[in-house]
Formats: C-alpha cells, sequence, structure tokens
C-alpha cells in the first residue's frame, strides 16, 4: 500500500502545472510564453531614497498609488505637450508594481543603484549626434518605426530594461538549436543561436549579435555587434551584454551585466522579473500611423518656400 501511495503521488507531482511543463522535451527549462517584465521599480535609484535599498511595505504601496506621477515625470516636456493620450487608461500604470523584494531601483550593482559615470566620450558622440528634420536617415530608429528605443528603454535589444512608459510584452519561442524573443512593441524578433559563435566584428546589428548557451538550468546569452544606430542609453557599438534567463515557477529570474567601455566607467547590472501572462500580443501597426515623418519633411519643404519668399523680398 505505501508503495502504491507512492508511486500516485510521484505521478500527481509530475502532472502538475508549472512542473512538467517547465521541461521541453530536451530536458531544459521552459521559458516558452507570453512574457511581461513590466514593472514601477526605477532603473536607477531615485534621488530621494540615496542610500535605500528597498521600500518599507507601507512606501511600496505609496510608491505603486503614485506610479502613473511617476512615469510622467520621465517623459520629456515636449512629448507630455504634444501626446494627450498619456493617461493611467493608456499607461496602465494602475496594475503595475514594485520587484517583490521591494528594491528601489532594478539596477543591483553599483550597490548605490545608479548606472555608472559616463565617459566624456559618451557625451561628446550625443553633442555629435545632430538629428535633421530634412533627413529621415537620421532621424532615431524608433521614430522611424524600425525598432524601439525610447524613453531609455529597449524592447527586444539587450538588455530587456522595461520601457517606463511602454509595458512591453515578450513572446519566447525555443528549440534546441534556437530561442526567439519577440517583443510586442514594433514586433522586433531577436534570434539567439544555442551553442552559435559571433559574426565577424565587421557585421553589426540594430539588436547586436546574440549567441547563448545553458549553464545548468540558466540560458546565458551574450550579445555583441551592436551598431552606432541604436546607442542606448548614449552606448557605442562596443556595447556588451551578458543576459541570465532562470525559469522559477511562474517567472523568469532575468539578470543583464552591461559592460561598454566607451560609455561607462564600469559595467552594471540590472535584475527583475519576468512573469507570466493571459495577456495577448497585438499587431503593432507604427508605419501605417506615423505622420509624424512625413510631417517633418513636409515642414521643411514650407519653410524653404518660406525663405525662398522672404529672399526674393530683399
Amino acid at each position: 500500500m505505501a508503495s502504491r501511495f507512492v508511486i500516485v503521488v510521484a505521478l500527481v507531482v509530475m502532472a502538475a502545472p508549472g512542473v512538467l511543463a517547465q521541461r521541453t522535451p530536451d530536458g531544459r527549462p521552459d521559458l516558452q510564453g507570453v512574457w511581461t517584465n513590466g514593472t514601477l521599480t526605477p532603473l536607477s535609484r531615485p534621488a530621494e531614497l540615496a542610500n535605500r535599498f528597498s521600500l518599507t511595505e507601507t512606501e511600496a504601496r505609496e510608491f505603486e498609488r503614485t506610479g502613473f506621477e511617476r512615469a510622467m515625470k520621465t517623459v520629456p516636456e515636449v512629448d507630455r505637450i504634444t501626446a494627450g493620450d498619456l493617461s493611467e487608461v493608456y499607461l496602465d500604470t494602475a496594475t503595475l508594481k514594485v520587484v517583490p523584494d521591494r528594491r528601489t531601483s532594478l539596477i543591483v550593482d553599483p550597490p548605490s543603484g545608479m548606472l555608472p559615470a559616463q565617459l566624456p566620450a559618451a557625451r561628446e558622440r550625443a553633442a555629435r549626434r545632430r538629428l535633421s528634420y530634412d533627413d529621415p536617415e537620421s532621424r532615431t530608429l524608433d521614430e522611424r518605426c524600425l525598432a524601439s528605443f525610447v524613453f531609455g528603454g529597449s524592447s527586444a535589444a539587450p538588455p530587456l530594461v522595461p520601457n517606463p512608459i511602454i509595458q512591453d510584452l515578450y513572446r519566447i519561442v525555443q528549440t534546441p538549436q534556437h530561442v526567439t524573443i519577440m517583443s510586442e512593441l514594433v514586433h522586433d524578433a531577436r534570434i539567439i543561436r544555442i551553442g552559435g559563435t559571433h559574426l565577424p566584428p565587421t557585421v553589426q546589428q540594430w539588436m547586436g549579435d546574440s549567441i547563448g548557451w545553458w549553464e545548468g538550468d540558466t540560458l546565458v546569452v551574450d550579445t555583441t555587434n551592436f551598431t552606432d544606430k541604436t546607442h542606448y542609453r548614449g552606448s557605442s557599438p562596443r556595447l556588451h551584454v551578458v543576459e541570465r534567463f532562470t525559469r522559477t515557477d511562474g517567472t523568469i529570474r532575468y539578470r543583464a551585466t552591461v559592460d561598454d567601455p566607451d560609455t561607462w566607467a564600469s559595467p552594471w547590472t540590472v535584475e527583475m522579473p519576468f512573469r507570466t501572462t493571459r495577456e495577448q500580443i497585438f499587431e503593432y501597426a507604427c508605419h501605417e500611423g506615423n505622420y509624424a515623418m512625413e510631417n517633418s519633411l513636409r515642414g521643411m519643404r514650407a519653410k524653404e518656400r518660406d525663405d525662398e519668399a522672404a529672399a526674393r523680398k530683399k
């Protein structure tokens, strides 16, 4: 009777949701499904919380209650003026929480919770980077609806830091040879080659070149070969990101170390959970609804006509 009881219990445990489903046929942790990393915890520790690693439970609830106001502070003033649809309903901030351990920043290293000092070379690059309303090629990738790099957040390109305004959904598809991460925002898809080698340094891509391997039950992803068009938070093509995906029941513990010797004085590391969700990924029709580029160019043509008319009057 005892042996039968043990067998029955074993079968129930194996069939329980979150146990059998967490392994693929080749025995690896199953990362597949739709996930969200949306959170109100900021990337860097707010100045008013300096030297505070975590919030009290009461402070965390207040932090969440004022989430919309905090999110809007990250939006450039020109966007706050022109984007009237940036409401709490649109941003859905009422559903967002701080990370479970109530940390005051997603950055876990350095211990200050702040980004390392930006090097003078990075500031010089930013000053040289001029955006022209008369040259579509000079506009940012997100404005051209080619890839998402807005408000300091990155969608499919590593590191997968939550966008403080548009909380993204991700679909992960996994085979023994590849793992693909598709983001809802702009529908970017990053293909990770398991056991692969990096492309030659001359081959540069918007989302970098990602290769991966398994260390026990953790998927490690190494990404290099970025271009100078992505410049995540001012980064250079020498950006190097190492990500670690560890599946737990209902979540993926995500940890990424970012290193760019041309941008920051030292590497920095973020950690956050990806939560499974029943929400669906919908079409992101960016180009179809994007009038910004057309209007910018039309505005320059109008300015040229005005300048010519003014010159003729002289």
